[in-house]
């Protein structure tokens, strides 16, 4: 049977100040230009703090590499912090590959993060995104 569901998915969560977008599925040129107005909002605020939870992320090519680089640059002009949770190696090995390994905050888990925001809960409630 055929699946026209997306195979990608963006939920967004704000646990204190800090802005979570989990990622889900596979972040290539069809999801990354799907999904990269809603991120790049999450960018406009005043000084932002975002972190990008790519752990159930299944696939990056550099589509995907080339929105995180926009996003990044997006957060940067705000003054503002972005962070990247990644527990794939093969991810990591590619931001090796393309030299961008120190041009972003890579984190193995989602807890140092949002540490600060302690227990507080507020915000958007899990937006998936097609």
């Amino acid at each position: 049977m055929f699946d026209d569901r997306p195979a990608f998915g963006v939920r967004v969560q704000v646990l204190g100040g800090v802005t979570v977008a989990e990622v889900a599925g596979e972040l290539d040129i069809f999801a990354a230009g799907r999904i990269s107005a809603r991120l790049e909002s999450l960018a406009r605020t005043g000084c932002p703090d975002l972190v990008l939870d790519l752990r159930h992320v299944t696939f990056l090519d550099c589509a995907g590499v080339s929105l995180l680089c926009r996003l990044r640059n997006r957060v940067l002009e705000r003054e503002g912090r972005l962070r990247l949770v990644i527990v794939d190696p093969r991810f990591l090995r590619l931001l090796r590959m393309v030299r961008l390994e120190d041009a972003f905050e890579v984190l193995e888990d989602l807890t140092p993060a949002v540490a600060s925001a302690g227990n507080a809960a507020a915000g958007g409630s899990g937006d998936a995104l097609a």
